[in-house]
Order: structure tokens, then C-alpha cells, then sequence
């Protein structure tokens, strides 16, 4: 199943999610749980991905990996963990919305 309509609103719910998993890690105490909760996200998310949209883009989001940090402040890492799939994922529905309207 490929419809591109589905595979955006997939996306989008995926970065929903994303964004509560880190609001309720930005609230946290403990940075280590914020950044296992992502994790599980992110293992929840290339099944997802690989349903809706391709094994190659579910592939390619697997090995997304922020580079190294060189801040020692935990938080930040996080902030910008998050932001790396999160502009994965907005860039990826935005190639679908794009090709859909070719479509139509």
C-alpha cells in the first residue's frame, strides 16, 4: 500500500509524537529516559515507515544519527536528536505532498 495521502498522515502523526515524546523529556529530570524514550520512538517509527512509505526511507531514517556532540549538555544533544527526525520526516512528507499533486 502506497497511497501518499496515508503515508503523510503517518508522517505526520509520527512527528506529532515525536514532539510530545520530547515536551514530556524536556519536563523530565532525567535526560536518559527522555533520550530512551526517543529511541523507542524511533524503533516504533521505521516499521511505520517502511508500511507507508518504502524499506528504502525506512532504511534511510534507521541510520539517521545526529553527529557528535561536543557540548556535554545532555539537553541540547536531545534538542537537536530531535530536530534531526523531525526534519527527516517534514522534508520526506513534503517530497510525497509534492509528487501527489503531479497526480491529481
Amino acid at each position: 500500500m502506497t497511497d501518499r495521502n496515508a503515508a503523510v498522515e503517518v508522517i505526520e502523526r509520527q512527528i506529532e509524537e515525536l514532539d510530545a515524546v520530547f515536551k514530556e523529556a524536556s519536563k523530565d529530570i532525567n535526560t536518559v529516559r527522555g533520550s530512551e524514550r526517543v529511541a523507542a520512538w524511533k524503533k516504533r517509527t521505521v516499521p511505520l515507515l517502511a508500511q507507508h512509505v518504502g524499506q528504502k526511507q525506512a532504511q534511510l531514517f534507521a541510520m539517521t544519527k545526529p553527529g557528535p556532540s561536543f557540548t556535554r549538555d545532555l539537553d541540547e544533544e536531545l534538542s537537536d536528536e530531535v530536530e534531526l527526525y523531525r526534519n527527516f520526516l517534514t522534508t520526506l512528507a513534503q517530497g510525497l505532498k509534492a509528487s501527489s499533486h503531479g497526480h491529481g
